[in-house]
């Protein structure tokens, strides 16, 4: 089992509440060199503070640095590019001993500029989905401009052929269908953004329940995880 004390983490600075936290679901009021447990830790703080007080205990840099990696490929299968599942297999073997210091350092850089390219590639991405997304309405907003320059011009041609009253009678009811032709368009189109947002909102919402519901899961298997390494393969 990995212990530390209060002693050794107030040294490296913990933040007032969780320390505060820390002491009062110990029964404490100050630190001491009693050995403390990981496990309480996570039990009275959770795992992220425990994380943090990790570094109190360096001699345990090796279970350290593997239950980073473990976290790392939990989510592996989402790594398209080589130089980032390289840099796991080279941080494993230097916990174990098996690569130097240099062959660390060089596939972190890697896997540092590989997240970089990606960051590049999906600004450009979203950059092009928007333009695509403007060029798609400039086209409608064309098509609309066409058609009503279309109509127009056919109104206008029936106006010329009319004369005295039949023509103000045609230019009012003209004017009128114009309105209601306007009015059903701005309600058509009101509609369709409705619904466009409806579905937005809806597809938000779903990702985001998906979201919590899945950082819940990877937390919980985390927290296992941790206590399985404190406890030396007991959970």
């Amino acid at each position: 089992m990995i212990t530390t004390t209060l002693n050794r983490i107030r040294k490296y600075g913990p933040c007032r509440e969780g320390w505060e936290k820390l002491l009062k679901g110990l029964g404490k009021t100050q630190a001491d060199d009693e050995p403390l447990p990981f496990a309480r830790i996570v039990e009275i703080n959770g795992l992220e503070d425990a994380l943090w007080c990790c570094r109190a205990e360096p001699q345990h840099a090796r279970e350290w640095r593997l239950f980073a990696v473990w976290c790392a490929r939990q989510v592996q299968h989402l790594m398209e590019d080589k130089r980032s599942i390289a840099v796991l297999d080279v941080a494993e073997r230097h916990a174990n001993g098996q690569a130097a210091d240099e062959e660390l350092a060089a596939a972190r850089d890697a896997a540092w500029e590989a997240a970089r390219e990606a960051a590049r590639a999906a600004r450009e991405a979203e950059r092009a989905a928007w333009a695509a997304g403007e060029a798609e309405r400039a086209a409608r907003a064309a098509r609309e401009a066409a058609q009503n320059a279309a109509w127009a011009a056919g109104e206008a041609a029936r106006y010329a052929r009319a004369a005295g009253e039949a023509a103000r009678y045609a230019r009012a009811a003209m004017e009128a269908a114009w309105a209601a032709r306007e009015a059903a368009q701005a309600a058509a189109w009101a509609a369709q953004a409705a619904a466009w947002e409806a579905e937005r909102e809806a597809a938000r919402d779903a990702a985001r329940a998906a979201e919590r519901e899945a950082a819940g899961a990877a937390g919980a298997a985390q927290k296992a995880e941790f206590l399985c390494v404190v406890n030396g393969g007991e959970q």
